[in-house]
């Protein structure tokens, strides 16, 4: 249900109850949930130092939703500062198994989702490498023609 604004849904509005949901996720145990009742965007593989000390990999990959198409759900999703990160951003885990599930910036009405937690089908692919200057000193992005951004933002992703 909308507020009073013309059918403009607004942060503070709950998601439209009888919006199927377009794709599922969960963390390894199952705590926390999710349902996105809208588009999603394309995977980008993050190489920043933060995702690589959060994943515990060479690099994040990462979907994202639009807040108001995101409906998280169980009580042991926590967040915390991700410190160095130049959005101010933070990240959302499972308390009880661990999984890293989103990475929030205040800036932005979207929340990135971790890939690995999609259930699939996701119809999704994989758009661009991010933060390519970050690359760790033992990675090397492989030459799959996609484009590299060494910031996020100038590439374009797309929504389904």
């Amino acid at each position: 249900m909308c507020s009073e604004t013309r059918g403009i849904r607004r942060f503070y509005d709950s998601p439209v109850e009888s919006a199927e949901p377009r794709a599922t996720g969960r963390c390894l145990c199952g705590a926390v949930t999710y349902e996105v009742r809208g588009p999603l965007r394309d995977v980008v593989i993050c190489h920043c130092v933060e995702c690589r000390r959060w994943s515990g990999t060479g690099a994040g990959a990462f979907a994202a939703a639009h807040d108001v198409d995101l409906v998280i759900t169980g009580d042991s999703l926590r967040w915390v500062e991700s410190p160095d990160s130049i959005r101010d951003a933070r990240r959302g885990f499972c308390a009880d198994c661990g999984t890293s599930v989103f990475w929030k910036a205040p800036a932005l009405e979207r929340t990135g989702i971790a890939a690995g937690t999609l259930d699939a089908p996701t119809g999704l692919r994989v758009a661009a490498h991010i933060y390519t200057h970050q690359v760790a000193d033992w990675d090397e992005i492989p030459e799959d023609g996609l484009p590299r951004d060494p910031e996020a933002g100038t590439v374009e992703l797309r929504w389904t």
